[in-house]
């Protein structure tokens, strides 16, 4: 049994802490709002700080929205380093700037702690089911130490390569998924204003080149209008913004990155920040002034 301290409890922390309870991990955690009933019950130790839960932890793992969050649960008064001693590991399971995991990491590993950042694709269902997708940058001896508790919390687990590695590739995994969404709601939307029946075209390609995890679950939100969150709108506007930030500092052009990020604005200015990032159908049907299951105009 180790002592592990997790801090952000929202919809993907409080299931992923509860799986390290269920593992029979000692656990403290912290967060700005009100830990869980559900996890105070199951034994969960509450702290003030995040210096608290350092201060009793063998492994920190932080899980909140963004980059300034991270920062801020590490280094501002009452952080996490203030309370950390040498061989002690952080690991930072958000989904934030590469360029700024590298230097979270370098302050973490000058006070003789190990860091890795570890962000997960797979959203609620992933987080309660346990299979997270969980990409992993930073040294193999602590890869290896953490590995256990990844185990609890997810199937697909792969250390990547040094730290900042892992948040590159959750950059690269949003990238992909945002991109199908929109593929996926343009074909979609297109059958729908064919007369075809969207839900049976996304029935026939699911068994095509065509298929893809996207088709499957976004295809049929988008085909039963079932837009509450999984993952917000807002949130996978954050990551299109470290990607789109990223590629300009590179010099490099992502063109259908940058229009599935002004297709997330549309909805967003319509009030949709928190809706499923599979709304992103509801921009392309505001263009076509169609709603997919709406009747075609004769």
């Amino acid at each position: 049994m180790s002592k592990i301290g997790f801090i952000g409890l929202g919809i993907m922390g409080t299931p992923m802490a509860g799986h390290l309870l269920r593992g029979g991990h000692e656990l403290f955690v912290h967060d700005v709002k009100p830990i869980p009933a559900e996890l105070l019950e199951a034994g969960a130790q509450a702290r003030g700080s995040g210096r608290e839960v350092a201060e009793q932890a063998e492994i920190v793992i932080v899980m909140v929205p963004d980059t300034p969050h991270v920062a801020a649960v590490l280094f501002d008064e009452g952080g996490v380093a203030q309370g950390l001693s040498a061989g002690k590991v952080v690991v930072d399971m958000s989904s934030i700037s590469p360029i700024e995991t590298k230097q979270f990491a370098a302050r973490i590993n000058a006070l003789g702690c190990d860091y890795l950042d570890a962000p997960v694709s797979g959203g609620e269902v992933g987080a309660r089911a346990g299979s997270l997708t969980i990409m992993v940058g930073g040294t193999p001896e602590a890869f290896s130490r953490v590995k256990p508790l990844f185990e609890l919390m997810g199937k697909n687990i792969t250390l990547v390569g040094g730290n900042g590695d892992g948040q590159t590739t959750k950059v690269a995994n949003q990238i992909i998924v945002a991109l199908n969404i929109e593929a996926v709601g343009e074909a979609l939307l297109f059958a729908a204003r064919m007369g075809a029946d969207a839900g049976k075209v996304r029935e026939a390609l699911m068994g095509g080149f065509a298929a893809s995890r996207v088709l499957e679950v976004h295809g049929d939100r988008m085909v039963k209008r079932t837009f509450d969150p999984g993952f917000r709108i807002e949130l996978h506007q954050k990551d299109l913004n470290l990607a789109l930030a990223s590629a300009r500092q590179l010099g490099l052009s992502l063109p259908n990155t940058a229009t599935a990020q002004q297709l997330f604005s549309a909805c967003a200015a319509h009030g949709g920040k928190a809706w499923d990032h599979s709304a992103l159908v509801r921009a392309l049907e505001t263009m076509a002034n169609f709603q997919i299951g709406d009747t075609v105009p004769q």
